[in-house]
């Protein structure tokens, strides 16, 4: 097959999208709208005349190098990797490099290993596992390893870190399969602790709502930040989420509010995208957390994404750390309670298209990364 690649509009991105089982909402043209900072274009791919694949193009310029941008498509393009992807790529930084990208960063949907729930949790107990990748995978995606070595041997680069999180977005997910189960199954997948913080929620009145109240949301979200040390989005940020999201699909997004006696404990966000849920945005109390908001939360949003025939709820991100005196190992103790998998992708990776101009960014980055680090 020889596919051509060019600009379509928002309208065929979108309806591409919905024939499509699984795509991120990061490769949605709505989210070119959230990315205002960004310069975005949706491309296609195509075979004659038919539409086979589409991808949201995010633009960024550089200091220093304004005449010039990365061009980044996130978790995406939605193109078929189980084969030569050469075939869809080479156009893409034909197409890319024409209209003025000295680089193109992507992130493939592909897995590469997966490492069920118990097997995490025995990992954890035992000090001489302290990542991931030192335990065999329950499964091997063939597939994953075939797109890293086609990348490696193409020239791209790969940009994820050892410790999975960098700039973008995170290589190890955790993931609660749906496929053929029931609330039932699901509940008795949970570990005890969580299965007894669902129970200890309804038996002390939280109640979880869909609402639409962003600003009880972010301020709840900006007292969640100060606890833990992040640095908070602006509520303008959300505002922008929700109008570009709805404005596509009504179901795309939604916001879960758990109160008690009254009072705000947790909310959380849900994205979805055919059959992918994902956990978005959290945020909680600090005060009442004796009564487990945020676990009612999560359970409302499995629930719901069960309902909605939803094949995967997506935890998002978290280290494949599994050291019990590292202090990321409590991200991934809490989601591997929910009885999920823990999930390793391809990760992001680069392809310079003009080297200099490539290599000015790449020192720019790393003198960036220096001074924050500096800053800690």
């Amino acid at each position: 097959m020889r596919v051509t690649v060019g600009p379509i509009s928002a309208a065929e991105h979108l309806a591409f999208t919905q024939t499509q089982r699984s795509v991120s909402f990061l490769q949605t043209p709505a989210w070119g709208r959230v990315k205002t900072e960004w310069r975005s274009e949706s491309l296609g791919w195509y075979d004659g005349r038919q539409l086979v694949g589409a991808g949201l193009v995010l633009h960024r310029p550089v200091p220093r190098l304004e005449r010039f941008t990365l061009a980044y498509l996130a978790e995406g393009p939605a193109i078929d990797w189980t084969g030569e992807i050469g075939a869809w790529l080479d156009p893409l930084a034909v197409y890319l490099k024409a209209h003025g990208a000295f680089a193109i960063r992507l992130c493939p949907p592909v897995r590469t290993n997966t490492w069920a729930a118990g097997q995490v949790k025995d990992g954890i107990a035992d000090p001489d596992i302290n990542r991931l990748t030192d335990m065999p995978s329950l499964q091997t995606d063939s597939v994953g390893a075939r797109v890293t070595s086609q990348l490696r041997d193409a020239g791209w680069l790969p940009q994820s870190p050892e410790d999975g999180f960098g700039a973008g977005q995170p290589q190890y997910m955790f993931e609660i399969s749906l496929s053929g189960k029931t609330e039932a199954d699901l509940l008795k997948g949970m570990n005890q602790q969580w299965r007894r913080n669902i129970k200890k929620a309804a038996k002390e009145g939280v109640e979880v709502s869909v609402g639409e109240d962003l600003k009880a949301f972010h301020d709840l979200y900006v007292h969640t930040a100060e606890r833990d040390h992040f640095t908070p989005r602006p509520l303008s940020y959300f505002e922008t989420m929700f109008a570009a999201m709805s404005a596509e699909d009504p179901e795309r997004i939604k916001l879960y509010l758990a109160h008690h006696e009254g009072k705000l404990v947790a909310a959380t966000i849900l994205v979805r995208v055919g059959g992918h849920a994902w956990y978005s945005y959290g945020a909680s109390s600090t005060e009442k957390r004796e009564v487990r908001g945020s676990n009612a939360c999560q359970w409302a949003m499995i629930r719901d994404s069960l309902a909605a025939g939803c094949d995967v709820y997506d935890l998002r991100g978290i280290t494949p750390t599994l050291d019990a005196d590292d202090p990321h190992v409590g991200l991934i103790q809490f989601k591997v309670g929910t009885g999920g998998q823990a999930v390793r992708y391809v990760g992001e990776w680069d392809l310079p298209l003009r080297p200099m101009a490539y290599r000015a960014f790449d020192l720019y980055m790393t003198r960036r990364g220096a001074i924050r680090r500096r800053g800690r």
